[in-house]
């Protein structure tokens, strides 16, 4: 390969989590030409391709990843539409997700405010359909370019085509690995923030006493309340949520409120219920938990920290323990959120 290759790069030092074993390759791309190029000298070699953005929710396993990553560079912020209402923006995937959320609402654009601090790149927004406190990517996605490794072309992916659910999307279910997403392009409103606000954003306005609320009050807010409840991955190794909210039928719901009258609850689509997964893990006594040098985050029993992990074994472990005594507890199975990185 003639593009600037790096070979047996230890990965722990591009995810957040900092475990896991090599990549026998890695590049770096900033255009779609180097993305194409990068695909076809891996078929020409029958290597596997895995993207990667912020490494923030991505888990990599011990064994070497016989392929190659690819670090998404591809940065980018045009407005490519506007009217008296809304405002089209395409954004490079590479481009940091909460720099993006930034100058959006610097712009005085409303629709991903609520999701400031997300770690990790645009192009990773769609792939699981990020979201927080009541706004999630597929609320403003419009469509987004990606190379098709299948038929070595770049195509234009509408949002309704991208079969969104509750952070999924084809691109970590159907389709995972088939495309790598090169740009987003999101419509945002010209528009102050309106209540009803998630309930903790309710919740900090009023114990803050803020009478005013404009999209600064409301990313201001958010940052607040992430920076309570979540730990910096600069500072102590994470992923941040390490498992997704829980979505629940409605008789499950039923049965989980005759023990816990006060079981927090969120009406989905499809008569389904989300259910804090973070509340699940607390009242199976979970909160603080360790085990093989992982614990469960005080502040938060959604996150899972490394404290002195020394290898994908370790997580594993504490996963597994996590999600059996929930199961046995509740009857309910909780699921990973991070992707993983492995052949």
């Amino acid at each position: 390969m003639r593009m600037d290759v790096m070979t047996n790069v230890p990965l722990k030092q591009y995810t957040t989590m900092k475990l896991g074993g090599a990549a026998r390759y890695m590049v770096a791309v900033d255009s779609v030409s180097d993305v194409v190029t990068l695909y076809r000298n891996a078929r020409k070699e029958n290597l596997p391709v895995f993207v990667l953005g912020g490494g923030s929710n991505v888990i990599t396993r011990d064994e070497t990843f016989e392929g190659i990553v690819l670090l998404n560079k591809i940065k980018g912020f045009e407005v490519v539409a506007d009217n008296d209402d809304t405002t089209d923006i395409k954004i490079g995937a590479g481009e940091v997700w909460d720099e993006v959320v930034e100058r959006a609402v610097g712009l005085g654009l409303q629709g991903i405010e609520a999701m400031s601090g997300i770690p990790g790149t645009a192009g990773a927004a769609p792939v699981q359909n990020v979201g927080a406190y009541g706004q999630e990517i597929a609320d403003t996605l419009v469509s987004l370019e990606a190379y098709d490794s299948k038929t070595d072309s770049i195509v234009t992916i509408p949002a309704d085509e991208c079969d969104f659910s509750y952070r999924n999307s084809i691109f970590r279910d159907s389709q995972k690995g088939r495309y790598c997403i090169l740009n987003i392009t999101l419509r945002l409103n010209k528009a102050e923030p309106r209540p009803p606000y998630y309930a903790s954003l309710q919740k900090y306005i009023e114990e803050n006493d803020i009478r005013e609320v404009n999209l600064s009050v409301i990313r201001v807010a958010v940052l607040n309340i992430r920076s309570e409840k979540l730990p910096d991955p600069a500072e102590i190794p994470s992923a941040g949520s390490f498992f997704k909210n829980t979505l629940i039928e409605k008789w499950q719901l039923e049965q989980l409120q005759k023990e816990y009258s006060d079981v927090p609850n969120y009406a989905m689509s499809g008569g389904r219920y989300k259910v804090p997964t973070g509340w699940l893990i607390d009242k199976a006594g979970l909160k603080g938990f360790a085990s093989h040098g992982m614990r469960v985050y005080e502040k938060n029993a959604l996150v899972l920290v490394n404290e002195s992990a020394t290898g994908y074994g370790d997580l594993a472990a504490i996963r597994e323990q996590i999600i059996q005594t929930v199961y046995d507890k509740f009857g309910i199975k909780i699921e990973q959120e991070p992707l993983e990185l492995s052949l």
